[in-house]
């Protein structure tokens, strides 16, 4: 009951004084503002990069080539590949919990079709390899194991190619040459637009392995090796499996191959972005300091103004902790009031940002309970001095007070 009563005081002390009040409160505003905001474009922008490494698949490993040392010729990574298609199918033999495995050739072609040229990405790959990278087929099939056994002339191909040599009609069925050879084409994919490295996905020509190895890029080895995981808790033990696997195939002679699992790159690719949200959250959570500091000053002001007033209220019986509590209670009120309407100016620029600028923002609810759980806190701490100062204000000397 003390508590209701010392509430409804407080607010009528605030709304005396009006002005004063929404300008004490405009520095927490601004600061809640400023952290929700920041916070959001932040989270916007991890969130962005994070969709987009999951356009790449799920659960996904990739052994990639790793530096070459022969002759006292050094490479760096990347410079010699021994990768095989056997190597692969070990791999997918071996190793339990492998759902499906990839062997890729990537490879740069002028590819013609109706008259028209196209310079595009080839790539070889395996059948399992819209499973690993989760991409749907828009119209068509995806070619089979037997297609790989047999180096068939199969192609699917990406809607950039599609809209760019097929401008009159459905590509299935139809040919498309490359290096001068005929390939049918079986399916196009669904649009899957740029990812993360700015590369366009759908720009993109995808024939059997064996294919691209001996008719298109006429090599032995491969670019690289795709597995997908069942299940993301399974990647650390089939990373270390598929290491020990591979480094057994070569006799124990040093690593000429690195194995990354998805998760270390979206690790990687969200650092940046991690990096600045708590930056920029930061900077802005000195705006929060400084509204405290504000209110902090004008509760010391409130309490000169009122000295008559709380030594009134000494005199006829108030203790000391209703006085106390009497201006945490206002300096909370402040600084609750700045949080709320923080929180709804902080939410309405971040949704400005993104219809103006069209940066991604994601405001999350944690960050709504913290910005006013902090607001709330600091009017606990910086008016608790002032609140403590009032209640310890000898009565007789607060009612000469002038």
């Amino acid at each position: 009951m003390r508590i209701t009563a010392t509430s409804i005081i407080a607010l009528r002390a605030l709304r005396r004084n009006k002005l004063r009040s929404i300008l004490t409160a405009l520095g927490i505003i601004i600061g809640v503002a400023a952290v929700i905001a920041m916070v959001s474009i932040g989270n916007g922008a991890k969130s962005s990069v994070e969709s987009q490494i999951a356009s790449l698949g799920q659960n996904v490993i990739t052994v990639f080539p790793g530096s070459s040392n022969m002759g006292g010729m050094r490479g760096g990574w990347g410079s010699s590949s021994s990768l095989t298609i056997e190597d692969a199918q070990a791999i997918e033999r071996e190793v339990m919990g492998v759902v499906a495995v990839s062997g890729e050739v990537r490879d740069r072609q002028q590819v013609l079709a109706n008259g028209l040229n196209w310079n595009t990405t080839v790539m070889g790959e395996s059948p399992g390899y819209l499973s690993i990278r989760a991409w749907e087929l828009e119209t068509g099939t995806m070619f089979t194991e037997a297609d790989e056994r047999s180096t068939a002339k199969v192609a699917i191909i990406g809607r950039t190619v599609a809209n760019n040599l097929y401008t009159d009609g459905d590509p299935v069925g139809q040919t498309i040459r490359i290096r001068n050879l005929p390939f049918k084409i079986l399916g196009v994919l669904k649009p899957k637009g740029f990812n993360f490295f700015g590369s366009d996905q759908d720009d993109v020509v995808i024939v059997p392995t064996t294919s691209a190895m001996r008719r298109v890029a006429r090599r032995t080895n491969l670019s690289s090796i795709l597995i997908q995981a069942q299940s993301p808790d399974a990647m650390p033990r089939i990373q270390q499996e598929i290491t020990d696997l591979l480094q057994q195939r070569r006799g124990g002679r040093e690593p000429d191959f690195n194995v990354r699992n998805q998760m270390e790159l979206a690790e990687a690719a969200t650092a940046t972005s991690k990096t600045m949200t708590a930056l920029l959250g930061a900077i802005a959570g000195i705006s929060l300091i400084v509204g405290g500091i504000g209110i902090m000053n004008i509760m010391l002001v409130s309490v000169t103004e009122r000295t008559r007033e709380i030594g009134i209220r000494l005199a006829i019986g108030a203790h000391d902790r209703d006085v106390r509590l009497q201006f945490l209670i206002e300096a909370m009120i402040l600084s609750l009031l700045g949080g709320v309407l923080g929180v709804l100016l902080g939410i309405g620029a971040s949704e400005l940002v993104s219809v103006q600028l069209g940066w991604p923002v994601l405001v999350s609810t944690m960050s709504v309970v913290l910005a006013v759980s902090v607001s709330a806190f600091i009017g606990v701490v910086f008016g608790f001095y002032p609140a403590h100062k009032a209640s310890q204000l000898d009565p007789i000397d607060a009612l000469r007070f002038e």
